[in-house]
């Protein structure tokens, strides 16, 4: 069996590995396929490859693109890309932007409600090391002792009543016509997950309508029903599917390298096996 994991998250964006640490585990876990997707960011897709290269490990250069559909934020995987893309690069530095501003904004609020020991000046210089995972925000507000990690911090902090929200991100049509602009192919990530906030086959009908290339069908955050469900609609309209671990190295419990297990046979990654860009 060739096992494959394709959802992969580093020190780039919210992960706690680096691509030496993401490489060393990859290899130990026997994993033969696989990606890094960090969120709007493709910082360790070029040493990443080189090491795949080195041990002879099959890397897919990949991003996990933020988008924002009828009030609802999606996820959308880009597989083959070249990173080096000038209209990829715009957009991730867009998302960037806005997530950073939404940042400050959170600290600006927690503030202004005379949250205990925030405060925004101190904020603004503050720095955190990024293999502890996570984002600024978040690792401020652990530092104070305000906050337990990331469910506590969606579920108390980062919320409607604090008057925090995510900010408007680009449309998904956007985001599949700059994947493809770089020479890659856009798969919709975790659409079980509860993060959206919608149904499953509702999710599905509008991303087709998108023209969507394919779905990440294994992911831990779908239940076996989830997953047969994806992957029986992806074979009815011949998209591609795909699957991975959602690993954030140490920072996500619960979320570890190689689970689910997947079988490279069940999935049908068409041509992103067939386009490397990796440098």
């Amino acid at each position: 069996m060739i096992t494959a994991d394709l959802h992969i998250h580093t020190i780039a964006s919210d992960g706690s590995w680096t691509p030496v640490q993401l490489v060393d585990n990859i290899r130990e876990m026997g994993i033969q396929v696989f990606a890094v997707t960090d969120h709007d960011s493709v910082g360790s897709v070029a040493a990443t490859a080189q090491l795949a290269k080195q041990y002879d490990l099959c890397f897919l250069p990949g991003v996990e693109v933020c988008s924002t559909s009828r009030g609802h934020q999606f996820h959308i995987l880009g597989y083959g890309i070249d990173f080096q893309s000038h209209q990829l690069q715009c957009l991730l530095q867009h998302n960037t932007q806005l997530m950073e501003e939404t940042d400050r904004q959170c600290i600006r609020q927690l503030a202004a409600r005379r949250l205990p020991g925030v405060d925004y000046n101190e904020y603004l210089g503050y720095r955190y090391k990024a293999e502890r995972g996570g984002w600024k925000s978040l690792n401020y507000l652990m530092d104070k002792g305000l906050c337990q990690g990331v469910k506590d911090f969606f579920e108390r902090l980062f919320t409607t009543e604090n008057e925090i929200q995510f900010p408007e991100f680009p449309a998904p049509v956007a985001v599949i016509d700059t994947i493809r602009s770089a020479g890659g192919v856009a798969v919709l990530a975790h659409p079980g997950s509860e993060f959206h906030g919608t149904v499953l086959e509702e999710t599905l009908e509008c991303f087709y309508e998108e023209s969507i290339d394919g779905v990440e069908c294994f992911h831990p955050g779908h239940d076996r029903d989830t997953t047969a469900m994806a992957r029986e609609w992806c074979l009815r309209h011949q998209l591609l599917m795909t699957g991975g671990s959602d690993c954030h190295g140490s920072f996500v419990p619960g979320r570890r390298l190689g689970h689910p297990q997947i079988n490279l046979a069940d999935l049908n990654l068409g041509r992103i096996l067939q386009v490397d860009k990796s440098p």
